[in-house]
């Protein structure tokens, strides 16, 4: 699960902002301006029957600061990425 759910700066982050993108997410900000300190992704790849899926999570930061549920208190009623 990627930390970022959790972290205080996951609206700002460039880092998150990325994996959102490759995750074909709408971004919590068009624009982040918040670089992160030694982030560590992990990149699960899963071949299936005609396509392969990748899954991209956040797995450290230097930069992390614990904000438990921040996602989900800028996306009341959504479920949280896992």
């Amino acid at each position: 699960m990627c930390i970022c759910v959790n972290c205080y700066f996951v609206d700002r982050c460039i880092t998150y902002n990325a994996v959102e993108t490759q995750h074909q997410q709408p971004h919590l900000t068009e624009n982040p301006d918040f670089e992160p300190t030694e982030p560590s992704i992990n990149v699960n790849i899963r071949p299936k029957q005609d396509y392969i899926e990748m899954e991209w999570d956040v797995v450290g930061c230097q930069s992390f600061l614990r904000e438990t549920g921040k996602w989900a208190k800028l996306r009341p009623g959504e479920a949280v990425p896992t």
